[in-house]
């Protein structure tokens, strides 16, 4: 399996897919993790993070917020999502490994509700589903 998880500075899971500068990218065999690298997304967003990660052969992605736009296009490319996380990328990536990853199976980017008034205005589409 090769896993992503939207990676901050700190080696935090990102808490935006769309907005993510970065994946830390695992390879994950027999209920463990071999080997992990970082990787930048080269300004790519939103649904166009698909193609991107879909061409670094991920097959996986944990990640915290994200939308269902984004989640469709991510499934389009046979990308199994597990949203909701929060917390060390490394531990998330090792509770996936054993098969112990707790994640949210409706994630979606509610972190705009205090921006927003609950939607997602900035992406032009008034709804999360922009991702």
């Amino acid at each position: 399996m090769k896993a992503a998880v939207t990676y901050d500075e700190n080696g935090m899971v990102f808490q935006h897919f769309g907005h993510t500068e970065r994946f830390k990218v695992y390879t994950i065999e027999d209920g463990r993790v071999l080997s992990g690298e970082v990787i930048d997304t080269a300004g790519a967003g939103h649904e166009a993070l698909a193609v991107f990660l879909a061409k670094q052969g991920v097959d996986t992605l944990i990640c915290g917020g994200i939308g269902p736009g984004a989640v469709n296009a991510l499934a389009m490319c046979g990308i199994r999502v597990f949203g909701g996380i929060t917390g060390l990328a490394d531990a998330a990536a090792e509770a996936l490994a054993r098969g112990s990853l707790a994640y949210n199976p409706e994630p979606n980017c509610d972190h705009h509700d205090g921006e927003h008034g609950g939607h997602c205005e900035h992406h032009g589409e008034g709804h999360c589903g922009c991702h």
